[in-house]
């Protein structure tokens, strides 16, 4: 990070303060809370930033590609590790784009906002996990090619991929703007919160384009072992948008409509951005005239690839969503809570939910290889990665789950810490379930099976569902029928991916993930 910028952001943080104290000393000492918040997350880029110092550039005739790693080659861990890290430090910084919304409206705006905001984030998390999955699958399509070095097919792959997702978006978009207040209803948004969510929705609906755009590209620079450069775009735009929260909301007093307008304004940067360079520095991506059409076999292994990768993320959310409507008709208390308790708890897990994308992106280039052995040793590796990090993670949020809630609750609301507490501590302690899950949903998606990783989903979001409707209703449980019902659902999937793995691919040669039928 350049010292001219950090200059400019304590500049226009000042200057808001400034033009605030008149509103007395409390909303003065809240505004240096959020200027030691913004030098934390300044560091994180910075240190982010830095990473690129331990990569290479990669020249060959055909790629320009920065920071490129080949993951059917060299050592197994290192170079997952090295291959994930961008990926989780990017992912979190993404979380920062609704973090922040969460964490400025929450101490400015109240509760009743932030139980706006909160419940916004699981209905977008829903709309763009159709898209992460369309992406998500195609890229393991794209690992695959690169690792049979089939550049042809590879273009046929874009062409073919960016055309269905970016219409897909398009649909999406024109379907929440005709039906929001359907959508809404099915929510059932509490009265008190209703106007500040629908306000708070109809802007920031027009980011679903930039999501699109960065993720659609960002998942063809990892697929070719690129995950330095999405990291860049993100870090930027990250920064952006806590500068735009703060101007938006506290000098131009827009609300929560500011709060989404500073997030979408950063991803459009970060779309916009990530296409350019993409165009301009990989030669790849410039498709040639010969590759410039429909094949009926590219298509359909594209659909078939992303379809059940995005039914996959979109059941996942759907039960996300199902489990967001139980929690509305507790109030706005537990809602508020639970959407504070939701941005810890994916702050928590994204580093597992990252690595086992870099994960599945290791087996897919090696499946494409033909690489057996390679294939197996990975597996092994990526577990004890899991387990360590699991339990280091469960520790903290256990042990420091007040201190992690009063980021975004104040300290007098005592009921809403409280039932964030409860969340944080009985899901927080079993974070290896869903590590594993991560990274059963990897395996199976880069060995192109996505119709196992579905059946697992479907386990996990199924049960998760079914018991938080039959336990919270009853008295001595209460919410936490709905809390429990989360690790639950995690490790009856786990089994179900592992005995499946032991019974039908470890000691089957006809569906043993090297061997390719």
């Amino acid at each position: 990070m350049k010292p001219y910028a950090m200059r400019i952001i304590k500049s226009s943080v000042a200057t808001l303060s400034l033009r605030k104290k008149r509103s007395g000393t409390k909303l003065v000492k809240d505004l240096a809370k959020c200027r030691r918040f913004l030098r934390g997350s300044l560091r994180i880029l910075l240190f982010s930033w830095l990473v690129k110092h331990y990569y290479y550039i990669n020249y060959t005739e055909e790629y320009v590609i920065m920071a490129q790693i080949d993951l059917s080659e060299g050592p197994i861990t290192k170079n997952m590790l090295r291959f994930a890290f961008p990926m989780i430090c990017g992912n979190m910084l993404q979380q920062l784009y609704n973090v922040v919304d969460t964490l400025i409206v929450g101490k400015y705006l109240g509760t009743t906002a932030l139980a706006a905001v909160g419940s916004s984030y699981t209905l977008m998390t829903f709309l763009t996990s159709i898209l992460l999955g369309m992406c998500m699958g195609s890229g393991a399509m794209f690992s695959i090619r690169y690792g049979e070095k089939n550049h042809g097919k590879l273009q046929q792959d874009l062409y073919v991929s960016f055309f269905l997702i970016a219409a897909l978006a398009v649909l999406i978009n024109v379907i929440v703007f005709l039906f929001l207040d359907p959508i809404m209803a099915l929510l059932s948004v509490p009265a008190d919160t209703y106007a500040l969510m629908r306000e708070y929705l109809w802007v920031i609906f027009f980011g679903i384009g930039a999501t699109f755009f960065y993720n659609y590209f960002a998942a063809v620079l990892r697929a070719l072992g690129n995950s330095l450069v999405p990291l860049v775009f993100l870090g930027i735009s990250a920064v952006i948008n806590i500068v735009l929260d703060l101007y938006f909301i506290l000098s131009c007093h827009w609300g929560v409509a500011g709060a989404a307008f500073a997030t979408i304004l950063a991803q459009w940067f970060s779309g916009v951005g990530i296409v350019a360079y993409c165009i301009l520095k990989c030669p790849f991506m410039r498709i040639e005239k010969q590759n410039r059409h429909f094949s009926p076999a590219a298509f359909k292994e594209i659909t078939n690839a992303s379809f059940l990768t995005c039914l996959q993320q979109s059941v996942m959310n759907l039960g996300i969503l199902m489990v967001q409507g139980l929690v509305n008709s507790f109030g706005s208390i537990v809602m508020a809570a639970f959407a504070a308790a939701v941005k810890i708890d994916a702050f928590a897990y994204m580093p597992l939910q990252d690595f086992g994308n870099a994960f599945s992106t290791f087996i897919a280039q090696n499946y494409g290889a033909k690489k057996e052995d390679r294939i197996r040793q990975g597996i092994r590796s990526a577990a004890g990665c899991v387990a360590c990090f699991s339990l280091i993670v469960s520790a903290l949020v256990v042990c420091f789950a007040r201190q992690l809630l009063l980021l975004f609750i104040k300290p007098e609301e005592t009921e809403v810490l409280a039932v964030g507490m409860s969340y944080l501590r009985i899901v927080g302690i079993f974070y290896f379930g869903i590590g594993t899950l991560f990274m059963l949903y990897g395996l199976y998606r880069a060995i192109n099976r996505p119709g196992m990783s579905l059946v697992l989903t479907i386990i996990s979001l199924g049960t998760r569902v079914l018991l938080a409707y039959l336990l919270s209703p009853i008295p001595a449980i209460g919410v936490n029928g709905i809390w429990w019902a989360i690790p639950i659902g995690w490790f009856l999937a786990d089994m179900t991916g592992i005995i499946y793995y032991i019974l039908k691919m470890r000691y089957s040669h006809e569906t043993d993930p090297g061997h390719r039928r």
